[in-house]
């Protein structure tokens, strides 16, 4: 048994110990079919990614059900790998270019991909080496890309099925449209943030008459693409205006009144604007109606020509402008503030604008059906179950999905345009003939898939899809997911229909959604507010395991967490604890022989019930980790070895291990190492580090904690009367500690300690607990008899069940000494109550003192009085 350093230095063990991991090949998983699989997919980081603690708890979460469900027998892959993050890294390669004074189209497609490809050589390997720091048992050598060759070809594949299907078309709809990156994006890459606006209350001209209609806008300057304007059909005060025409105000263009029930009539008017070009709903309107489209805004944001005077201007140079000729012309009623959410890119945080343009969309019904049925059946399990309400309420709400990018960065789109009749062809490359005119002049579509496409195939197409991989036959589905509830949309219900559609069966049977970590204000941590904690300068400081348990400790599924220096602090001081009791076991199996084996029958009872007590903590914390419940079960664990073992039984066990010849001595050995040991294997997953540097001391059979048998129950552990029986004594001791200090007796001073029961098997309890009990209860001698002979009438006494604990109190206290402190009390208190007593005789202070403070010094006068009674009292007691 190898002897640890005094103290427990993480930057000297973790890189040491990650590396012999690696070395060992303890990460990596063969197809073995005798064995259970257990497969977990990384949510894959982007590449211009940066370890942050949302990553910290994600592969923390993910990386201790690995290591338990590896220790469990089962044959585990956690399969790594990283996002290309079309958008992200685009702007990231976009912007180094820019320094050196060249754009996208001075080096062409080609040449900037080859910047991109160099970009991605240089940092995309970044986030995996910061993840190994975190101490992540990934399969390295599995580690996928969604860009390399396997994974693009699952995303041509998939595309050209869904196409065949039906399910891919290319058409005109409203999309996403992001001004600054001049690009498309999905409806769940919006966020959505309240923002100060206003209402601007516009006066239409009805065509034919002197009458106005009233109607509210937020974006006036859209009016310049109206097609119509829209009123509820059960609206009895616009009914005679349905089929005729208003005038725009300023552009003079007659369009109808429509009567739609999409209309509030409620909500202000009752009249709104349509602008089908510029506005979701409004396109949904414009197409029940067969309105024209028309989009009035470029590509950058700004006005175009069919803006007439306003053409050019930036969208809100636009309105400011607009809004004044309006008011100028007198078609401006008012202006009201107005709170309102906007939808804004989370890439950039532009303001999107909703746009028609061509675009390639998944048809999104079909698919949603399975995978609201995979939920409703129980076949696929969400954690927590509240995430069902979000998850049924996204899918059955569901748009098709607009998947064309843009962007030159990503999978781009496998269709092929003949310039000689048009048709499109999809084709995993250039078609050499046009199956419609022979021609063979092919333009490939210039934009890229959005990323989600081809993260939604990661569980499948990391092993192996479209080829019918034994990988895929035994790992797939995978057993469970880990994320973030942010990302439910983005990509989790995107891999379930997904999964669906292309496996016929989903991808995961449980998704274990977590919180955010939030700074210690409670705010989300942003670069803006520059309140972001680093886990690489935690880890630094406190080590890995230090950090991955605070990121656990008291964390449920599903809810935020907020981060605190002071519980890594207590984390790692956790660790120091668990260092020093091994230190403490190493140092007196010192000439023993580490492997010795003892007879059950051989333990006392403290052996026994710390023994029992590990056997249910392992019931209970592999339950608890079944059922995703991961900061439950890490406090259990914390709270057994720090005080049931540490605090409690290393100091029953220490007078056996001080006397050599105590014939119990191996049997409190055996039991220190084989308990230390179950709580080093359940907590292995939590604290990998640590726990392995300190098993590897503990013993010299196993290569590694990683490799060894998780604690199950044992029957032949269960000792229930044992644990009843050191209960009895645990409380005796509580007990006898708390008297001692409401009487202020240092630890030091030691008592006699008599215990009077009549219950036989209270006083054999006691009798086979006298060598510790005495430890433990600070006692002189431990006098166990069935009545009071020979117990001091003045002796101070606690209760416990079927028993009384009596300590003389002349043993406890100098009585002297204490007559002495007494009578500098009485005379405190007798000087408190004259003062008191003094102030309330004052006739002036009580005639001009505030009720409330003649209160409060009527309430000091009863407080001493009655202090100074008691202190008397016991003066006469002492005094006897």
């Amino acid at each position: 048994m190898k002897q640890l350093e005094k103290v427990y230095d993480p930057s000297s063990v973790e890189e040491r110990l990650y590396h012999q991991w690696m070395e060992k090949g303890y990460f990596h998983a063969e197809v073995e079919k005798d064995k259970k699989p257990f497969t977990i997919v990384m949510p894959p980081p982007n590449i211009t990614g940066q370890l942050h603690m949302g990553h910290a708890l994600d592969n923390t979460l993910q990386d201790i059900l690995t290591r338990y469900k590896r220790m469990q027998g089962f044959n585990t892959l956690w399969v790594p790998g990283t996002d290309h993050a079309s958008i992200a890294t685009e702007v990231k390669v976009v912007e180094k270019i820019a320094a050196e004074g060249l754009t996208k189209e001075d080096l062409g497609r080609e040449g900037f991909l080859e910047k991109v490809w160099e970009w991605k050589e240089q940092y995309g390997g970044r986030i995996v080496e910061q993840l190994k720091k975190l101490g992540s048992s990934c399969d390295w050598d599995r580690e996928r890309f969604t860009m390399d060759e396997g994974c693009s070809e699952a995303v041509q594949e998939v595309f050209i099925r869904l196409y065949e299907k039906g399910y891919i078309y290319r058409g005109s709809r409203i999309i996403n449209w992001c001004p600054v990156c001049g690009t498309s994006i999905s409806d769940a890459e919006v966020e959505h943030e309240e923002k100060e606006g206003h209402f601007w209350h516009l006066r239409y001209p009805v065509v034919g008459s002197d009458e106005f209609v009233q109607l509210a806008t937020t974006r006036p300057e859209t009016m310049l693409g109206d097609t119509a304007i829209a009123v509820n059909p059960e609206d009895e005060r616009y009914a005679h205006l349905v089929g005729k025409k208003v005038r725009i105000p300023l552009v003079n263009r007659e369009i109808p009144v429509v009567a739609d029930s999409y209309v509030d009539k409620e909500f202000g008017t009752g009249v709104v604007k349509i602008t089908p070009a510029h506005d979701p709903n409004d396109f949904e309107v414009g197409k029940r109606h067969d309105l024209p489209e028309i989009c009035v805004m470029n590509d950058d944001g700004s006005m175009n020509d069919l803006c007439g005077k306003y053409a050019g201007m930036d969208r809100y140079e636009a309105r400011k402008a607009l809004v004044a000729d309006l008011e100028a012309a007198g078609f401006l009623v008012k202006v009201e503030p107005h709170t309102h959410n906007v939808g804004t890119h989370d890439r950039c945080k532009c303001v999107i604008e909703p746009m028609i343009k061509a675009q390639w969309f998944v048809k999104m019904e079909e698919m949603a059906k399975p995978a609201i049925e995979a939920v409703k059946s129980g076949e696929l399990n969400l954690v927590p179950k509240r995430m069902e309400k979000t998850y049924y309420n996204w899918l059955e709400n569901i748009r098709d999905w607009c998947i064309s990018r843009q962007l030159w960065w990503g999978h781009r789109i496998p269709a092929y345009y003949c310039q000689d009749c048009g048709e499109i062809i999809i084709a995993r490359e250039k078609p050499h003939t046009c199956s419609k005119c022979s021609g063979s002049n092919f333009v490939q579509d210039e934009d890229t898939l959005d990323t989600w496409f081809s993260s939604a195939l990661w569980p499948f197409s990391t092993l192996g899809w479209p080829e019918n991989t034994e990988e895929l036959k035994h790992f797939y589905p995978t057993s469970v997911l880990v994320t973030g509830y942010d990302i439910i949309f983005f990509w989790v219900i995107r891999m379930v229909f997904s999964g669906i559609e292309q496996m016929g069966e989903i991808p995961f049977k449980d998704v274990l959604f977590h919180g955010l970590v939030r700074a210690a204000d409670g705010r989300k941590m942003s670069k803006s507010l520059g309140n972001g904690v680093d886990p690489l300068e935690v880890i630094e400081k406190y080590g890995a395991d230090a950090l991955r348990l605070t990121l656990v400790t008291g964390n449920a599924p599903g809810n935020d967490m907020r981060f605190y220096y002071e519980r890594v602090e207590a984390n790692r001081n956790f660790g120091n604890k668990l260092w020093n009791a091994a230190r403490f076991i190493m140092m007196n199996y010192e000439g023993e022989d580490i492997n010795l084996t003892v007879d059950l029958k051989d333990l006392i009872p403290a052996d026994k019930w710390i023994l029992s007590k590990v056997n249910t903590l392992a019931k209970e914390v592999t339950d608890n980790m079944d059922k995703y419940d991961l900061g439950v079960a890490v406090q259990k664990l914390y709270d057994f070895a720090w005080e049931e073992f540490c605090d409690w039984y290393i100091e029953m066990v220490k007078p056996r291990l001080y006397n050599k010849e105590d014939v119990t001595r191996p049997a409190a050995l055996w039991t220190l190492k084989t308990v230390m040991t179950q709580i080093l294997k359940m907590l292995h997953p939590y604290m990998p580090f640590i726990t392995e540097e300190i098993f590897l001391g503990l013993q010299d059979q196993e290569d590694s904690i990683m490799i060894s048998t998780w604690p199950a129950f044992i029957e032949e552990w269960n000792f229930k009367a044992e644990e009843e029986e050191i209960n009895l004594i645990k409380e005796a001791v509580r007990n006898i500690r708390n008297l001692r200090s409401e009487m202020n007796v240092p630890p030091s001073r030691k008592a006699k300690v008599f215990v009077v029961s009549e219950d036989e098997k209270v006083i054999s309890t006691f009798e086979n607990g006298k060598v510790f009990f005495a430890v433990l209860g600070y006692a002189s001698e431990i006098v166990i008899q069935k009545d009071n002979t020979g117990i001091d009438s003045d002796a101070v006494s606690v209760v416990i069940p079927n028993a009384t604990v009596y300590i003389p109190f002349a043993d406890l206290v100098d009585i002297e000494k204490e007559l002495d402190r007494l009578a500098k009390e009485k005379a405190k208190l007798e000087g408190e109550v004259e003062r008191v007593n003094k102030k309330l005789a004052n006739e002036g202070f009580v005639a001009k003192a505030p009720a409330k403070l003649l209160e409060e010094e009527k309430a000091k006068k009863e407080k001493y009085e009655t202090m100074l009674e008691a202190v008397v009292e016991r003066i006469a007691h002492l005094s006897k």
